[in-house]
């Protein structure tokens, strides 16, 4: 049984960020980001939530069966934990630095630091358990197209005179 409750407690760690960030993100959405030149691609903003949630869960997953088949925090599964530790730190960081402080430049930096950090997760993960590798995936590929909105938003949407420079 308790390696269940390790499941579960691993799988619902990453969408605490995305719990706490979301009444900042929600009264950004509505105003804020509303007035940013945003790309036709860009989804609705419907969307962000459950993907998000899915996201979350799926790389909770991942690092329960690094956890499990790496025997815990050592040898390779140690790479993979600290690797995933570090991006879903970066990854917490973006909504607040982007949302509320509405700092475009910086989060585009976040979000490419945390391309490459979860992507560096991601090949460590698949050392130790190829299924935890390939439930990154689908957590790539939607970084990809957050990095494009976040190149997009940052070269069209310049600095506002009343605001700091970012």
């Amino acid at each position: 049984m308790v390696i269940v409750w390790e499941a579960v407690g691993a799988t619902i760690l990453p969408n605490i960020g995305g719990w706490l960030s979301t009444p900042l993100t929600i009264k950004s959405v509505k105003g804020w980001y509303k007035t940013l030149a945003r790309p036709s691609w860009t989804p609705p903003d419907y969307v962000f939530g459950p993907v998000w949630t899915c996201l979350y869960t799926g790389m909770g997953f991942a690092s329960y069966l690094v956890w499990r088949d790496g025997g815990g925090f050592s040898g390779e599964a140690k790479t993979a934990l600290t690797l995933y530790g570090a991006q879903l730190a970066i990854n917490w960081a973006w909504s607040p630095i982007f949302f509320g402080l509405h700092k475009i430049g910086a989060g585009l930096v976040i979000a490419v630091s945390l391309w490459g950090t979860a992507g560096a997760a991601a090949l460590a993960m698949s050392r130790v358990n190829q299924t935890a590798g390939l439930l990154m995936v689908p957590y790539m590929m939607w970084l990809t197209l957050a990095n494009t909105i976040s190149f997009y938003l940052w070269r069209n949407n310049p600095p506002r005179k009343d605001k700091k420079k970012e």
